[in-house]
């Protein structure tokens, strides 16, 4: 019995990363790297100091406003690792700013809340 209820625990626990998948090198409307999370599409921008989270719908592609979603960012590589907020800008998109520049080879580990309460993780290399 005990051995049944480990199993069981073990599968409750690992159900969330069978939900999420990637999409590997597709990319974006604008270019950007997608990941599946917490039920949408994300796609993510980089430039200079600047993370974008733009958001979509993934069955029609359609662009999700973000208006009640809670967002961040752990920005790691070279050594440092730093978090950044992000707050809802323009109808489908999460912004924030880094202390300095996104290097090549950055790891991006994006964390977000949508406004329906779903949450997730998702993992982006520059």
């Amino acid at each position: 019995m005990k051995y049944i209820a480990i199993l069981v625990l073990s599968l409750i626990w690992s159900a969330p990363s069978f939900a999420q998948h990637s999409h590997g090198s597709e990319k974006g409307p604008n270019g950007g790297q997608m990941e599946d999370v917490a039920g949408i599409d994300a796609e993510l921008i980089t430039s200079g100091n600047t993370v974008t989270i733009n958001v979509f719908d993934p069955g029609n592609g359609k662009p999700v406003p973000t208006k009640g979603f809670i967002g961040a960012v752990l920005v790691a590589g070279t050594g440092a690792r730093e978090t950044v907020a992000l707050e809802p800008s323009g109808e489908n998109a999460l912004k924030g700013d880094s202390k300095s520049a996104i290097g090549a080879g950055a790891t991006i580990t994006l964390t977000i809340k949508t406004a329906e309460g779903k949450s997730g993780q998702a993992k982006f290399k520059k």
